[in-house]
């Protein structure tokens, strides 16, 4: 299973929210690419990168930042947020990225986003399902829909997606353990690679993520609050 730390970026600054709520933002560290040199050093390979500006303003927003973590680790970056148009995910692409998260366009525009699976290939293209009582959210978690996150994730299976992040937004960063139902539920009904994300407090959860069967889990304000170091998750990683 993948242990993947995520950098969300806003005005530049790597932050964590809680369930989403921008009014929620804690600045971790001004320099991102700091951050993820640790995570590297720590003998991590992959990264969850979110573009939060990117995501409320509905357009890519930090792809500087991008470029200088891919340019400046060997870390295997997914990147996400704002990501509406194919200009933006070129963009995404060309600075660096290795998949992309579609989130909120995958609502609004699935027959662009089935295209673009084709185009790409399914495995440069990450389906970000985010969902608070099981409805999937889009636009930053601002905006709520009604569709049902395993319909989303089925729907999507059958135009050959293949990776999925689940994220339980009212898990998010509260540190109190993830969604282990739901993503048990997903696993049962679909036929995907799941990561997990939202809640992971302490390193037995991430023992409890691949015991269900997760390929991934996201990790992020455990690791900037210290409920996990960077030695655990490297010993981890050594004796998976």
């Amino acid at each position: 299973m993948k242990i993947i730390p995520a950098i969300d970026i806003i005005e530049g600054k790597c932050v964590r929210l809680s369930k989403g709520d921008y009014t929620t933002k804690k600045i971790y560290n001004e320099n991102p690419l700091e951050a993820a040199k640790e995570f590297e050093n720590a003998g991590i390979q992959f990264l969850h990168l979110v573009d939060l500006d990117g995501a409320k303003s509905k357009h890519i927003v930090n792809q500087k930042i991008l470029e200088s973590i891919a340019r400046e680790t060997s870390l295997h970056i997914d990147f996400g947020g704002g990501l509406k148009t194919e200009e933006d995910i070129e963009t995404a692409f060309n600075s660096g990225a290795k998949q992309i998260t579609i989130g909120s366009i995958a609502i609004q525009n699935p027959e662009f986003c089935y295209e673009i699976i084709k185009k790409y290939g399914a495995e440069k293209i990450i389906l970000g399902a985010d969902c608070e009582n099981r409805k999937i959210k889009t636009s930053g978690w601002l905006e709520e829909s009604d569709t049902e996150i395993i319909d989303f994730i089925l729907q999507y299976q059958q135009n050959n997606i293949q990776n999925v992040i689940c994220t339980d937004i009212s898990k998010d960063g509260m540190l109190k353990g993830p969604s282990t139902g739901l993503y048990q539920d997903i696993l049962n009904k679909t036929e995907i690679q799941l990561t997990a994300s939202g809640g992971i407090s302490g390193i037995e959860d991430v023992d409890k993520m691949k015991e269900i069967g997760c390929s991934g889990t996201i990790i992020g304000k455990a690791i900037y609050e210290g409920k996990i170091s960077l030695t655990e998750l490297k010993n981890w990683i050594e004796n998976a």
